[in-house]
């Protein structure tokens, strides 16, 4: 069976560099807050681009939480994204004491522009866009859209690390945005890991007391903060995958050229990339009517599948029991929802394992 993603692929191509950094961590003797951390936030800012600042913390819901309160939300605001995005972007913005107001997206699955005017009310502090699935947002008109209102503008860059627009790469364009290093990402770790990117140091460093205990030197506590440090561990293996992004996008960029070209299924929608923004291809999105019937096929020819992901945030129990949505609240969310698969997409596949996914999609 074709798995939809493998990670120990991803590790046996750098084996040898992963096993070096992790010894390197352990004999050093220092395993929070050290030289790896520090090194990682430099060497992911530069790789950005521009002149950003990155705070390590332990993991992307952490990164929202932490640099959403560093910018100022709180209680009683209102922070405006897309319908289809995943849990984890709402739960930070209510960690913060705000309220997530749903739009749907646009036909590329992200945040539509046209919506934000509409969802505005006295209470709306702020957007988040989500780069979903490894394609970046189109910014352009959401940035103006932003300034026009008077609105703070934030990225979540969980799924699109090096991603662009225009030439421009996701998490540059807001106050703040925010990554998550989950095993599964592009730019992945070996467990739960995070940053927040930031052009205004102001923000970063007011993240940097907050996942240490509200501290600004030791013993020092200014602030009520959290214990969200990004450990050593991770920041020292997240440098060797940081080294090999350009290897590791082309990879995929190649299984994704594969597929687009060689799959020939009027029953199969391919994914679409918009004009101006590039797509890194975390995940290959496809979307088809008869979704069980298509993932029993696939399944049979040898090729595991996926969905991400059925349930639209806003109809999660504690979701629907705290904002009272039901089915039909965002129908092209759950249009979306009820007919996207996930194809394999991974660190490394043989080619004789892609013409078989191509060969199972056209067969269908």
């Amino acid at each position: 069976m074709i798995p939809v993603n493998e990670l120990a692929r991803g590790f046996k191509l750098y084996q040898k560099e992963y096993e070096d950094r992790a010894l390197e961590v352990l004999r050093s003797g220092w395993y929070i807050l050290g030289r790896q951390m520090t090194s990682f936030e430099e060497e992911f800012a530069a790789a950005l681009g521009e002149d950003c600042d990155c705070a390590g913390v332990d993991n992307g819901l952490d990164a929202i939480w932490l640099g959403l309160r560093a910018a100022g939300i709180g209680a009683g605001d209102e922070v405006i994204v897309q319908a289809n995005g995943y849990i984890a972007t709402m739960l930070g913005i209510m960690n913060c004491g705000a309220t997530p107001v749903f739009v749907e997206p646009d036909e590329y699955y992200q945040l539509d522009a046209d919506a934000i005017k509409k969802a505005v009310t006295e209470r709306t502090k702020a957007v988040m866009v989500t780069h979903l699935y490894g394609q970046a947002t189109r910014m352009d008109r959401i940035c103006d859209e932003c300034r026009h209102l008077g609105l703070m503008l934030f990225e979540d860059c969980a799924q699109s690390h090096f991603a662009s627009f225009k030439g421009v790469n996701t998490g540059l364009f807001g106050k703040a945005s925010f990554f998550s290093f989950y095993p599964t990402k592009n730019l992945g770790a070996f467990g739960d890991a995070g940053a927040v990117v930031s052009k205004d140091s102001a923000i970063t460093d007011a993240v940097r007391i907050l996942r240490n205990y509200g501290s600004d030197r030791r013993y020092h506590n200014i602030d009520i903060g959290y214990n969200m440090r990004l450990d050593e561990m991770q920041a020292g293996l997240l440098r060797v995958r940081l080294s090999h992004m350009e290897e590791l996008i082309a990879n995929r960029r190649h299984i994704a050229d594969r597929y687009l070209n060689e799959m020939k299924n009027p029953k199969v929608e391919l994914p679409k990339t918009a004009e101006g923004c590039s797509h890194t291809w975390y995940q290959f999105i496809v979307r088809v009517d008869d979704r069980k019937a298509f993932m029993d096929h696939m399944k049979n020819e040898g090729v595991a599948t996926d969905i991400s992901w059925e349930t639209p945030p806003y109809l999660q129990p504690c979701m629907m029991e705290k904002f009272g949505y039901g089915p039909g609240s965002f129908p092209v969310t759950e249009d979306i929802c009820a007919h996207i698969v996930t194809l394999p997409m991974m660190e490394y596949m043989e080619e004789d394992e892609i013409t078989k996914v191509i060969e199972a999609v056209n067969a269908f």
